[in-house]
């Protein structure tokens, strides 16, 4: 795998996709610089080498050029977290990105406007990616949560740096992380496999099956596979459809010989809200009028003792409905058991919108092995697909 470790970048300049597409409060603030300050030990490693830096990168789904989407709203902080100045081009594209970029100086950066504003960006389009090229001497990738996408900026452009294109710090070590649980995992492996629906992860599921010796299951997914085996859900959530698939993970699993772990207990609501009154009860034997909004003490009890034994953990999705206060524990309990499972030498990876979120709102994310940044791409990687940006790295 080509990183940029493999290069020199002295008086060179280096064209980045990164993937600073962040949240924005309404003042436009940053409310989450996580992305930025990922992409910072990439930055550096160039700004030392004596080169300069082109970042690119989109935000938001803008219809067009809409001042909401610019990335004029991240520079400020993107200075701060880097601690240089960043210059601005009000274009991706034309004679402003072509002037800006043609004139920057050793150790400089230059921060372009929003690929998105145009819709080639998406399309992949060649004269567009071609365009963008013109712009430095060397491709980074180093947006691993757009590496699943072929847009121009991505995969499209690489073509235009046969022998001068590179994965960047953050890229390289989400490939790495994901190997580890994928191709190189320390037995046993456990994956733990949370949200609402099973139809979001079978393709996960069904490619993991070869590679793990354990599957939690939990969130809104637990009542899918206990209707299915002929349990009482009371109003909870299920994917009727999803029943026989339900069965036919759980056939599949016990002929790999996984052993599949599902909560025994819940805690259930008479309201899917945080002032609901809840009992715990048998998952199988759920009343009408209530659902199971949570994991339950035994349950809890039950896969703590898998992950405490587990080598390899490979975390996607709550255990409930962490959002709200009531129904966190779970989750806030399978965190804490991940992070001491890691203090005695697990290789733990979390992955997916949610788990993060978690993480990082328990104070959880500095003792996990490695939270990655991207949660389509990461989901599509676990499903066994090549992505279309790292492919055209290696090309």
């Amino acid at each position: 795998m080509k990183t940029l470790q493999d290069f020199n970048f002295k008086n060179k300049k280096a064209l980045i996709r990164v993937d600073f597409n962040v949240p924005l409060d309404e003042k436009f603030k940053v409310t989450d610089a996580t992305r930025i300050e990922a992409a910072k030990p990439t930055i550096d490693k160039i700004l030392n080498d004596g080169g300069s830096v082109i970042l690119m990168s989109h935000l938001g789904r803008p219809k067009g050029i809409e001042a909401k989407y610019s990335l004029q709203h991240i520079v400020e902080k993107t200075s701060e977290i880097l601690g240089k100045p960043i210059l601005f081009a009000s274009d991706c594209r034309g004679t402003i990105a072509k002037e800006m970029a043609d004139n920057l100086k050793p150790g400089e950066i230059l921060l372009l406007e929003n690929l998105r504003f145009y819709s080639e960006e998406e399309a992949g389009n060649v004269n567009f990616a071609k365009e963008l090229a013109s712009l430095g001497d060397i491709y980074v990738n180093d947006a691993f949560g757009t590496a699943h996408r072929a847009h121009a900026s991505t995969t499209i452009i690489a073509q235009f740096f046969p022998n001068k294109k590179y994965f960047g710090l953050l890229l390289a070590k989400e490939i790495e992380s994901l190997n580890k649980v994928l191709k190189d995992s320390q037995k046993p492996v456990t994956a733990v496999l949370g949200g609402s629906k099973v139809s979001s992860k079978i393709t996960v599921i069904e490619n993991i099956l070869d590679k793990v010796d354990h599957m939690i299951i939990g969130g809104g997914m637990t009542y899918t596979f206990i209707k299915a085996l002929g349990g009482k859900i009371g109003d909870s959530i299920c994917e009727n459809d999803k029943q026989d698939l339900a069965l036919e993970i759980l056939r599949l699993a016990k002929e790999k010989k996984v052993e599949i772990h599902l909560p025994v207990d819940v805690i259930a609501a008479n309201a899917f809200s945080n002032d609901a009154a809840t009992q715990i009860v048998k998952v199988n034997e759920i009343p009408n009028g209530w659902q199971g909004l949570d994991a339950g003490p035994q349950s809890l009890a039950n896969f703590k003792s898998v992950i405490m034994e587990s080598k390899t953990i490979l975390w996607n999705g709550p255990l409930g409905v962490f959002e709200m206060e009531k129904f966190a524990h779970g989750t806030i309990e399978l965190g804490s058991y991940i992070a001491a499972s890691t203090a005695n030498g697990a290789f733990s990876l979390v992955g997916g919108g949610d788990s993060v979120s978690a993480v990082k709102q328990f104070d959880l994310e500095s003792k996990m092995s490695y939270v990655s940044t991207g949660g389509g791409a990461m989901l599509e990687m676990l499903e066994g697909k090549i992505l279309p940006g790292i492919a055209a790295i290696l090309d």
